[in-house]
């Protein structure tokens, strides 16, 4: 198919989805990158666990108050 051949809505349409993406990437560049099993199964562990670290904490260890 050939851009002439669009509707006007559907060239609208496709150019937006286009924009879209581009600003995903502009955004996150990880947009679209899946994550690896063993990391998805340490994030999982994490939320389950109910032991939690202050945000003053997590500050003072990265050197940020």
């Amino acid at each position: 198919m050939k851009v002439a051949d669009l509707s006007k809505e559907d060239l609208r349409a496709l150019i937006g989805e286009v924009i879209e993406e581009k600003f995903r990437e502009l955004i996150d560049p990880d947009h679209g990158l899946e994550l690896r099993e063993d990391f998805v199964q340490t994030l999982e562990t994490s939320i389950a666990s109910k032991e939690r670290i202050p945000f003053e904490d997590v500050k003072k260890r990265l050197g940020l108050s």
